[in-house]
This record gives structure tokens, C-alpha cells and sequence, in this order.
């Protein structure tokens, strides 16, 4: 098994608390790191699991060790007995693991009985830093960072993925209370991909689903709270321009957004005409996701003008505020650093960076030109620099 940041996190929450809630998207590895942490197992979506749950309970709960509850949305009536067991012994701590792969049913149950019971961590695809070697990261890009989708073994990309994304459309998300008929969500996560990265048009997506706004809004809710996809939101400043006020959207795995839109290898994804916009998603959702490894909390946007300027990512992390633009270029040009440094002095950000694919490292009074995995090595610094 990789070493994962998340497993850190989890250890330390389970010092510290009863409860902790382990949470990602489905085959992230949530399973696989909850087995090593030891403990009593039970899968919640397999009625006999269920069934065996029950006639343990009273013997699991008096017993030491962690009892791990897989899949917990399948079976939400375990929440009020988990609560009951906290209450009776508030000091014991490293009780109970939950692992949910979709926040709103999981949510809705975990605020109604364990508010301030419970610790919660998000375990995301894999991060540039968690792998092995420049292999792996080099591929990370195309395939995406699902352990078993083509990371680590390259002859599963795109198969996995493609398989992947049916199984959620017939199966998961439907179970999970998404009330769609699976052709359609099929539909609705292609035409996704085909807008990877671009700011959102709900009543364009709509008429070409056949659907009204609100439904298609609320569909797309739960493919946000399934960790499938991120609405980045604008980010509001005071700068006597008109500002787009509709959110980005796109999917926080690039390899599933590649698989469906028909990407095979690296040379066939350089040659299209969206390729900018994905190496700008797949670079924010590492730094987004790097940042929240670390158990630093980060809130990220990005602004854009209705004449032209833009910064793609404008991070709120602590008191600190980042500006970073994202070059798919092995050259950068001096004057993109520029236009963002301008703009960045405009918004108050400290750091002022630009990630392109050249391996070649500046630092400088003006800002920081750099490759993605140098600013992922180097975020834990930068963010200690603002304390």
C-alpha cells in the first residue's frame, strides 16, 4: 500500500476523538487504509453485514479496539446507536471509523446524531507526492489518481475508468438516492467532460438534456457531494470591472474526464483544443488537494473579468492569500507572470505564482514560476512563511 497524508490525519483524529468519518469517492482506497489500521470490519452495504452488525452490537461496542463501518450511508440507522455509545463513554477515544463515499446521505445522518462526536477526513485520489517515482507522476495527468485506474499499472487506462463511471450510473448513484435513470446520468457525465473546467451554463445543459435548470442543478448537487466533481466558486473583489459570477465546474479526477472523452495517451490529449483547461483542473485539484493533506484549511476560487483577466486559482489559506495561474507550456513567457502579478496586487494576494510544465525554477521579488511538483513539495514552506 502507497502511504497516503490521510492516514496521518486518521491516527491522529483517533487519539483524539471517539469517532472519525474516513471520506471519498468510490475505490480511492478508503477500505484498503481502514484494514490497516486494524480492527473489527463490517461492510454496511451487504445485508448479511448488516444482520451481523445487529447481533453484535452490544459485544463490539464494550470490546477495545476500532470497529470500522464501510459504506455507511447504507445503512444510516446506525448513527443513533453510534451516538448512544459515544454519550455513555465520551472519554474513550478511537472507538469508531465510518467510511462513506457520498457526503449528503452520509452528512444529513452524521449532523442529525454526531455533530461534535467525530473527527471528519477526506481521502482524495492520489496525490503527486504519494507516489513512487517520475513514472508515475508523469502519468498522473492523463490517468488520473485512482489507485487501480492506470497510475500504477498504465494498461488499465482507460478500461478502469470507463467501467468505473457505468458501475455509478447502473448501480452506486441510483443506490446512493440519485433519481435519474442511469442513460441519462451517463449522458449528464459526458456532456461534464465535455465542459471540463469551464464556468457553468445550467440552462445550456438543460435544454440539451431535455430537463429543466433546477433539475439538473440538483443532479449535478449530488455529483459535487459523491466527490466526482467541484464547482469552483468566483472569487468577489472590489476592482471597478465586471466579474463572472457563475462557478467552474469540473471533475476532480482528470483520468475520468479523459476516459470519456476518448483519451488514450498523453500525445493524443497534447493535441486538443481543451487541453489547456484540463492541465488547469488537474493542477488546481493537486494543489487543492495537497494543501487539505497537510490538515491546513483551504478555501479556493478563481476570478475572471468580463474583459479577459483572470487568475485560475486564488487560494484563502490561514490569513494568506494566493494567486496562481496555470501555463501549459514548457516556456513560459515572462509577461504572464506579469499580467498576474498585476492582478494579484490588485486582489492583496502575498504569493503570486505561476505553474507551467517546465522544470525550471525562479523565485523571485515578483512571484514564482514553477512546475507542479515543486509547488506541491513546497506548499508546506510557503504556507509556514505566512505564520
Amino acid at each position: 500500500m502507497l502511504p497516503r497524508y490521510a492516514e496521518r490525519r486518521l491516527r491522529s483524529a483517533l487519539r483524539e476523538q471517539p469517532a472519525a468519518a474516513l471520506l471519498g469517492p468510490r475505490q480511492v482506497g478508503k477500505t484498503t487504509l481502514a484494514r490497516a489500521l486494524g480492527g473489527h470490519y463490517f461492510d454496511l452495504e451487504l445485508e448479511t453485514e448488516r444482520l451481523r452488525l445487529d447481533l453484535e452490537w452490544e459485544q463490539l461496542v464494550r470490546a477495545k479496539g476500532l470497529l470500522v463501518l464501510d459504506e455507511a450511508q447504507a445503512f444510516p440507522e446506525v448513527f443513533p446507536r453510534l451516538r448512544a455509545a459515544i454519550d455513555a463513554e465520551r472519554s474513550r477515544t478511537g472507538r469508531f471509523l465510518i467510511l462513506g463515499s457520498v457526503s449528503p446521505a452520509l452528512m444529513r445522518s452524521v449532523s442529525d446524531a454526531l455533530t461534535g462526536r467525530l473527527a471528519l477526513v477526506e481521502l482524495t485520489p492520489l496525490l503527486s507526492t504519494e507516489l513512487e517515482n517520475d513514472a508515475q507522476r508523469g502519468r498522473l495527468w492523463l490517468t488520473g489518481g485512482y489507485p487501480d485506474g492506470g497510475v500504477l499499472r498504465p494498461s488499465r487506462f482507460p478500461g478502469w475508468q470507463l467501467d468505473y463511471i457505468e458501475l455509478l450510473a447502473q448501480r452506486d448513484l441510483p443506490n446512493w438516492g440519485l433519481r435519474a435513470a442511469p442513460r441519462l446520468t451517463m449522458r449528464l457525465m459526458r456532456m461534464l467532460a465535455a465542459t471540463h473546467g469551464q464556468t457553468w451554463n445550467g440552462a445550456a445543459l438543460a435544454r440539451s438534456l431535455g430537463l429543466d435548470a433546477k433539475t439538473v442543478g440538483r443532479y449535478v448537487d449530488f455529483l459535487e457531494g459523491s466527490y466526482l466533481i467541484r464547482r469552483l466558486p468566483p472569487y468577489h473583489a472590489n476592482l471597478k470591472k465586471r466579474m463572472v459570477k457563475a462557478p467552474k465546474v469540473y471533475w476532480r479526477d482528470s483520468g475520468l474526464a479523459h476516459a470519456m472523452l476518448g483519451m488514450e495517451a498523453e500525445r493524443q490529449l497534447l493535441e486538443q483544443p481543451w487541453v489547456g483547461a484540463s492541465f488547469e483542473c488537474h493542477v488546481i485539484e493537486q494543489i487543492v488537494g495537497q494543501i487539505e493533506a497537510l490538515g491546513r484549511r483551504v478555501q479556493p476560487y478563481f476570478l475572471r473579468t468580463h474583459d479577459g483577466h483572470e487568475i485560475d486559482l486564488v487560494l484563502e489559506v490561514g490569513g494568506s492569500r494566493w494567486a496562481i495561474e496555470c501555463k501549459l507550456s514548457t516556456q513560459p513567457d515572462r509577461r504572464d507572470l506579469e499580467k498576474l502579478t498585476t492582478l494579484a496586487e490588485a486582489i492583496g494576494a502575498k504569493h503570486r505564482i505561476l505553474v507551467s510544465r517546465s522544470s525550471k525554477i525562479v523565485e523571485s521579488s515578483a512571484g514564482i514560476v514553477c512546475d507542479l511538483p515543486w509547488l506541491l513539495e513546497n506548499v508546506e514552506r510557503l504556507i509556514q512563511a505566512d505564520s
